[in-house]
């Protein structure tokens, strides 16, 4: 992270008309210093930039070396001074000044990142210079294999300094009216993150323009040329960013299923033919080859053991056996295997050795209805297995994906008496509140997990510590248990390694009588809560560490909801 410490950027030449005001409402406006590049420019305009003196600090090129060249010896001055970001401002007036907060936020916001204006135009933009636009846009397109490169050439943008001087030492960048498109280009192939804000943009009556029709087309065509065949020599590198920030700006939720409906019907069928220890042995061949292809999977099960490591080390914690990315993800196969299992029928208690029997025989006959958190730790359908010797007891899940109605038809083709229900939503409004509500009320059980954030409402977590590191929890599952006014338990099924064969060990546990959030003290019992519930899911991850499948960085939001 870069601290914001920002100065204005006003390459200027034969602009002495507009460059005044552009100056004096910058000073009057903001406390930022000011530099003017004087690109070899006129005597009448130099007069001018010598009466701005007092308020600016001015570099002066003894000939004119285009726009480019302006802004590159401005850039190289900002960083000899000291300051983080130059923000880019053209002297003829064209920028609307109006903007300029939005984007000093959003640099502030992102400082390593380059912010960039992207055009609103008005009637005065002349059509030639738009056509020409479009054809660039489709280039840079290509050269990034990004769609998210809204505008190349747009001046008004906020260059974070350190990343622009690596591009300007290492690269012999255009000089003119290329210069602009060019380094945005690099910056992205650098990985450096590009963002944009509407800006309107006007073209004045009887302005300067120092566009040369032919030679600066002739540059822009041979500077596109360029990057085409740099584009072919990076091209593994592109491919490779564009899925990793694809993934970046999505919600866990949002990314792809990886064991569809009709790929979990493939695993049930080979598990029916042939049992368990044939679909182990295959399973070590799919994992390998998974582990091998899904690159951002691998990434985050390398942070999560990293994480694990450090905190068993910090706490003085033995760990069970040895954690490798590749056992973790065969154990993410093993409990896939397990689950269709459970929904089949085969698991009874005998598979099960039951922590906690004695909170769950007087709730069964008391006919009470109840809360169940869980997680993404072990295997929850378990409960599936649990509730086979209670006839009466029904159990509801709640998901928070767009694929639980295929879920629900893969559980009645697996076992069409399941008495697990699974119920979608994408969000917990009063809706679901009154649907759980009446299912509490006729005595059912309602699980949901509390270690996934919701898409809609991402923002709305509660940060509380986990394996050593603050994450983000959900507030909605705390929020519902404490609306629908039902004892709360915590529900965690693990895989014991010590066993031959499919052995599980359910912890079932009180976890309150009643989750109260009193108004004036919400935020404190929330906090409370969540604290609560952390503590407890880490003290069993630390159990079965290879049996935590949140496959994402748990420990951040998503972009969306860090800019919301």
């Amino acid at each position: 992270m870069t601290d914001f410490n920002p100065c204005f950027l006003i390459p200027c030449y034969n602009h002495g008309q507009a460059l005044t005001a552009v100056v004096k409402a910058l000073a009057a406006d903001y406390d930022y210093p000011i530099i003017i590049v004087d690109d070899g420019s006129d005597l009448v305009t130099k007069e001018v930039i010598g009466r701005l003196t007092d308020i600016a600090t001015v570099v002066t090129l003894i000939e004119n070396q285009g726009k480019g060249g302006a802004v590159i010896a401005g850039i190289k001055a900002a960083f000899e001074l000291g300051f983080s970001h130059a923000v880019q401002i053209d002297a003829d007036g064209q920028h609307d000044l109006t903007a300029l907060p939005v984007l000093l936020k959003e640099s502030q916001a992102h400082p390593d990142a380059l912010i960039s204006g992207r055009p609103v135009y008005d009637e005065s933009v002349p059509k030639g210079r738009l056509y020409g636009r479009y054809i660039t846009h489709f280039w840079v397109w290509v050269e990034t294999l990004s769609f998210s490169v809204k505008d190349s050439m747009c001046g008004f943008r906020s260059y974070p300094l350190t990343p622009s001087m690596d591009i300007i030492r290492q690269e012999k960048l255009g000089l003119r009216m290329d210069f602009d498109t060019e380094i945005m280009v690099r910056l992205f192939w650098n990985d450096v993150d590009v963002r944009f804000i509407k800006t309107r943009v006007i073209y004045p009556e009887n302005g300067v323009s120092h566009f040369d029709a032919f030679w600066d087309n002739v540059k822009i065509s041979w500077m596109h040329t360029c990057l085409f065949f740099g584009m072919l020599k990076r091209l593994p590198k592109l491919l490779t960013r564009s899925k990793r920030m694809t993934l970046k700006n999505k919600h866990w939720s949002k990314q792809a299923e990886q064991g569809t409906y009709y790929g979990m019907k493939i695993l049930l069928g080979i598990y029916s033919l042939f049992g368990r220890t044939a679909f182990s042995m295959l399973l070590k061949v799919v994992m390998a080859y998974y582990m091998l292809t899904a690159r951002e999977t691998r990434a985050a099960s390398a942070l999560y053991l990293q994480n694990v490591r450090s905190y068993a080390q910090q706490t003085g914690q033995s760990l069970p056996g040895k954690l490798s990315v590749y056992r973790h993800l065969n154990s993410f196969g093993q409990t896939m295997l397990d689950k269709l299992a459970a929904w089949k029928g085969d698991f009874s208690t005998g598979n099960l050795a039951v922590h906690g029997l004695e909170h769950i025989e007087p709730l069964t006959k008391s006919g009470r209805g109840i809360v169940i958190i869980g997680s993404h730790l072990g295997n929850l359908e378990l409960c599936r297995a649990l509730s086979e010797q209670y006839v009466d007891l029904k159990i509801n899940a709640l998901v928070f994906t767009e694929h639980a109605p295929r879920f629900n038809a893969m559980i009645k083709v697996v076992n069409p008496k399941s008495d697990l229900n699974i119920i979608q939503v994408n969000k917990l409004g009063p809706e679901t509140a009154i649907l759980l509500d009446d299912k509490i009320e006729q005595g059912e059980w309602v699980v949901i997990v509390g270690d996934r954030t919701s898409s809609s409402v991402e923002q709305r977590s509660v940060w509380a510590d986990f394996l050593g590191k603050p994450a983000p929890f959900p507030q909605g599952p705390f929020l519902l248990a404490s609306i629908l006014k039902a004892p709360v338990y915590l529900l965690f099924g693990l895989r014991n390694e010590n066993k031959k064969g499919a052995f599980f060990d359910v912890y079932f546990e009180p976890f309150s009588e009643q989750i109260k959030l009193p108004r004036g003290r919400r935020e404190q019992a929330l906090q409370a809560v969540a604290d609560l519930y952390a503590r407890r899911l880490e003290h069993y991850t630390m159990k079965a560490p290879l049996q935590w499948y949140n496959f994402f960085n748990f420990w951040q939001l998503s972009s969306k909801a860090e800019d919301k």
